[in-house]
């Protein structure tokens, strides 16, 4: 029977580092749910704005399950304001004075036309720190274009560069640039907060598209172009800057993935596959050659992965210390003991499945570690609470939800 995922209660009375730090969320889909969802992760109270129907990410679903959002939505509150209705717009601008952090993701210029833009909020907080989502960014020629994520994986040249010379350039299957721009957002939060609450600063406003931090972690390559005048073309998963490096078919039909880019580690590569000869061999004797050669290098080297599994090749490459590691699919993620020992999977109750499987609180703080405190709530589930705080009674309640002001959704995960 293969191992069982740890069970994990929520910590609800947990704080963190960031307790006392109150985000105001406006944003939709995956970048700024992800930056908040990092933020409420380490004690940050993240107050979600979601208009009737839901944040769209509740609409990514799974056998009906909004999987997205349980991951992305944990440790949030839910407040459903209307934004079209004059009336919500002044009770989120009431909420500003009480916030630290503000978070939206409109295209350029919409908030402003709802009368919410920066002058108008930092009139209410001049300390507010507020982090504005684009694809493009604020300014510049395509400002007002549409900018999903896969827009901007093309654009950026990321495409061009991932997959096979002899095939269509590839997409990534996950939301890379989304998230990039939700990791930068989070330490963008942390500068601008800083710069509040140790050198007595104002607030700011943080520009952040989608494009930037996809641009920036794609490195040199507008330097190589410079230097070399040359587009760089896709090569698989072979790397141009070091051999050997790739996938490689086993015997089982699994793969593994090796890369001996350091030379002592090419040696007792080809030393343990019995190719001691080449290490001497033109071809192959320093990193240069083995990039320029890695064709015929990967034929030898895959020819002796091909006639072992999976398992056995990781153990043999392991014991001469090569760096190897299996590619896996999530049906052996959840069967792997790292992973289910060091709970970078660990199951949650949950009122809905059972139970749903989480990834953990990154990165592990020892001194002031985060937690996971709560579910993903339900549409409207902290209305009374918050509204309560801006002199909302039982009665301008109901009125509010009699105007489509506001309305609660069932309370699946309370």
């Amino acid at each position: 029977m293969p191992p069982q995922l740890k069970k994990q209660d929520y910590k609800k009375d947990a704080t963190g580092p960031l307790s006392g730090v109150r985000v105001v969320d406006l944003s939709r889909l995956f970048a700024g749910n992800a930056l908040t969802q990092i933020l409420a992760d380490f004690g940050a109270e993240v107050i979600k704005i979601e208009p009737p129907a839901g944040d769209t990410l509740r609409g990514w679903r799974t056998e009906g399950v909004s999987t997205h959002w349980k991951v992305f939505g944990r440790n949030k509150k839910s407040l459903c304001l209307e934004l079209r209705k004059e009336r919500a717009r002044e009770i989120l601008l009431e909420m500003v004075p009480s916030a630290q952090i503000f978070v939206e993701s409109f295209r350029p210029g919409r908030l402003e036309m709802m009368g919410l833009g920066p002058e108008e909020l930092f009139k209410r907080n001049p300390s507010l720190v507020i982090v504005r989502i684009s694809g493009w960014g604020q300014d510049g020629p395509y400002a007002q274009r549409p900018g999903f994520g896969t827009v901007i994986e093309g654009i950026t040249g990321f495409a061009s560069m991932n997959g096979f010379a002899d095939r269509e350039p590839v997409l990534p299957p996950i939301y890379l640039a989304d998230a990039f721009a939700g990791v930068y957002g989070v330490s963008g939060v942390m500068v601008a907060l800083r710069e509040v609450e140790m050198n007595g600063g104002r607030g700011q406003v943080i520009d952040l598209p989608l494009l930037d931090p996809l641009f920036t972690m794609l490195g040199p390559q507008a330097a190589q172009y410079q230097l070399t005048g040359k587009v760089k073309q896709r090569t698989g998963n072979r790397s141009t800057n070091a051999a050997p490096r790739n996938a490689y078919l086993c015997k089982d039909g699994l793969y593994v993935c090796l890369s001996a880019s350091i030379q002592g580690m090419t040696e007792r590569l080809l030393r343990a596959i019995g190719q001691e000869a080449l290490i001497d061999d033109p071809r192959f004797k320093d990193n240069t050659a083995r990039v320029e050669n890695a064709e015929q290098l990967d034929e030898i080297i895959g020819a002796f992965i091909a006639k072992r599994t999976q398992e056995e090749n990781v153990a043999f490459f392991e014991k001469a210390e090569i760096t190897i590691g299996p590619i896996y699919d999530i049906s052996q993620i959840i069967e792997d003991p790292h992973f289910i020992e060091r709970e970078v999977l660990a199951d949650y109750p949950d009122a809905e499945t059972g139970t749903f499987p989480m990834h953990p609180v990154v990165p592990r703080l020892q001194g002031t570690p985060g937690a996971i405190r709560s579910p993903a709530p339900n549409i409207g589930q902290h209305n009374r609470e918050l509204l309560e705080e801006v002199g909302v009674d039982d009665e301008a309640y109901a009125q509010l939800i009699a105007d489509g002001v506001t309305r609660e959704g069932e309370l699946r995960n309370s």
